[in-house]
């Protein structure tokens, strides 16, 4: 039987040499992945307390209505600066080769709500913390961070969890 990981194609040298991208849509493209990814990501969740699911743009969105479906939850998204509709707030962050910024609607955690923050890959972990960051200014508590793909060498994991933060990952691979 096929595990989460196999699902998921690497791709050398992108988007810069020396990186080994892991492309999660070869795994988003198979129903049996797909289906096996929602369900392992959502199972410690079931009979949690969680209000709300965010998902962080754009592949975080994929999951995290899947799971919030799932959970019978609100899913709420985190989208880069200018694409949201109504009012916002925002948080900058730091990237490899600069900087962004997130944001999401003022009105879309109630304060006391506890939220699931979902992702598809945690690398250096700065869009997570710019994340947990919006939803914290909004109110919300995070039960916890879920990530189908942990890269540890890169630090996300031990960011997050410094910050006080739940995290869960499917699986992990070594390197860039």
């Amino acid at each position: 039987m096929k595990a989460v990981k196999d699902y998921i194609r690497t791709i050398p040298d992108f988007p810069h040499e020396g990186i080994m991208f892991r492309d999660v849509t070869t795994l988003f493209g198979d129903p049996r992945g797909l289906r096996l990814a929602v369900d392992q990501m959502l199972h410690p969740y079931a009979g949690r307390r969680i209000d709300k699911v965010v998902g962080l743009e754009a592949r975080g969105f994929i999951l995290g209505g899947a799971i919030a479906h799932q959970l019978g939850l609100g899913f709420v998204p985190v989208r880069k600066k200018g694409k949201l509709p109504a009012a916002t707030i925002g948080e900058r962050y730091t990237l490899e080769y600069g900087e962004a910024e997130v944001e999401i609607h003022d009105d879309a955690i109630q304060p006391g709500e506890s939220v699931l923050l979902v992702d598809d890959l945690l690398a250096t972990g700065g869009t997570a913390e710019a994340g947990i960051k919006l939803i914290e200014r909004l109110g919300g508590q995070i039960a916890s961070c879920a990530f189908l793909v942990d890269l540890p060498e890169l630090g996300g994991r031990k960011k997050l969890e410094g910050m006080g933060m739940e995290v869960f990952t499917l699986c992990e691979f070594e390197g860039l």
